[in-house]
């Protein structure tokens, strides 16, 4: 878990009201959201309660943050699903678009 649940809330709303991080997809309770900064990379952030991880989209790997084991599996079976989706929408948001949804887990 990233440190200090509560913190991380008051970081997220912050990082979410300056820069937007808009939701490309939710399943299971995970709600999936895309921070598109060119100096951090390809990434996106899967919220779960009061977990969150950040994932590398290229190659696939949690960056940051832990989650529950199956939350984990989840995360990383649906970004394999959708690799080249989730590094075409950070590309469009990387340049100012709003990235497009993607399906949720099956």
């Amino acid at each position: 878990m990233l440190p200090g649940a509560n913190g991380w809330t008051v970081f997220r709303e912050a990082v979410e009201g300056i820069t937007g991080m808009p939701v490309i997809s939710k399943f299971y309770g995970i709600v999936i959201r895309m921070l598109c900064t060119r100096s951090l990379g390809a990434r996106f952030h899967a919220i779960y309660n009061d977990s969150e991880l950040v994932v590398g989209i290229w190659p696939l790997t949690i960056i940051q943050g832990d989650a529950p084991g199956r939350v984990r599996e989840m995360v990383l079976e649906w970004a394999a699903q959708h690799q080249h989706e989730l590094l075409a929408a950070w590309n469009r948001g990387s340049f100012g678009q709003r990235p497009f949804a993607i399906a949720p887990l099956q």
